[in-house]
C-alpha cells in the first residue's frame, strides 16, 4: 500500500471545492461538496445519539437506497433540535445542489457540523453551493476537507493507493473532528472515496467493521454528538 497525494480527489471520477460563504462568522471555508462524474455505490454509519441532526436524518434515509453522487456538506451550523424547518433547509441544500449538478436529488446526501439549534441561513447557504459548484475540481479535495473544519486546528485527509486483483485501486477521504469525541463517533463528519468496484453490503458492512476499530475506539471528553457521518462512494472505475 502506497501513501499517495490528493486526499478525497485523489481518486478518479471524484471532484471537490471548498468556499467560504458567510455561515461562520470568522470568515472562514464553510461549505464543501464532493461529487461523482457518475452514481456510486454508497454507504454510512450515523450517530447512535438518540437526537439527530436533519441532515443525518435525510441521509440515512437517502443512503439505504444504495446510490449516491454528491455530498454537500457545511460548517458553522450543525442543523440539530431545528425541528420541521431543520429537515426543509436539509432537503433544500440537497435538492439546490442536484438542480446546478443536474442529477437526481435523491443522490444528493447532506452533512453539517458547528452550532446546534440554529436555524440554518439558507441565503448564504444558498450562495456558497453555486459557488462550490463552479469551483469543483479534481484537485479541490484540500479545500473541501477545509471548509468542514470547526474546532480542528488543521485540515485532516488522506489517501492510499494499492492493488485488488492486479487493478491499481485508490481510496481517498477526509474528516473533522476536534472535541466531543466519545465511542461511536462523536460531532465527526468523515467523507471517503474509492475507484473500487464492490458490492453495496460487501461496503457497508466494511465500513461498520472499520469505523468500529477505528472512530468508535476513541474517546476525548465523554460527549456523543447529533451529526455524527461517516460516508463512503465506490464508483467502480478501477474494474477490478
Amino acid at each position: 500500500m502506497k501513501v499517495i497525494d490528493g486526499g478525497i480527489t485523489a481518486v478518479s471520477g471524484i471532484s471537490a471545492a471548498g468556499v467560504a460563504c458567510g455561515i461562520k462568522a470568522n470568515g472562514n471555508k464553510d461549505l464543501a461538496i464532493i461529487f461523482c462524474d457518475e452514481p456510486s455505490t454508497a454507504a454510512g454509519v450515523f450517530t447512535t445519539n438518540k437526537v439527530k441532526s436533519a441532515p443525518v436524518l435525510i441521509s440515512k434515509e437517502r443512503i439505504s437506497i444504495g446510490k449516491a453522487q454528491a455530498i454537500v456538506a457545511n460548517s458553522g451550523n450543525a442543523n440539530a433540535c431545528t425541528g420541521e424547518r431543520g429537515l426543509e433547509d436539509a432537503r433544500k441544500m440537497a435538492e439546490i445542489t442536484a438542480h446546478l449538478l443536474n442529477i437526481d436529488p435523491q443522490l444528493v446526501l447532506v452533512a453539517s457540523t458547528g452550532r446546534i439549534g440554529r436555524p440554518m441561513p439558507m441565503d448564504k447557504v444558498e450562495k456558497g453551493i453555486k459557488m462550490a459548484v463552479a469551483e469543483l475540481d479534481s484537485k479541490g479535495g484540500h479545500n473541501a476537507a477545509m471548509a468542514i473544519m470547526t474546532t480542528d486546528t488543521f485540515p485532516k485527509e488522506s489517501a492510499v493507493e494499492f492493488e485488488i486483483n492486479g487493478k491499481k485501486v485508490r481510496i481517498g477521504g477526509m474528516v473533522k473532528g476536534a472535541g466531543m469525541i466519545e465511542p461511536n463517533m462523536a460531532t465527526m463528519l468523515c467523507f471517503i472515496a474509492t475507484d473500487v468496484c464492490i458490492e453495496q453490503e460487501l461496503l457497508q458492512n466494511a465500513l461498520k467493521a472499520s469505523v468500529d476499530k477505528s472512530f468508535n475506539m476513541i474517546c476525548v471528553d465523554g460527549d456523543m454528538s447529533t451529526n455524527d457521518t461517516v460516508i463512503i462512494l465506490a464508483n467502480g472505475k478501477a474494474k477490478n
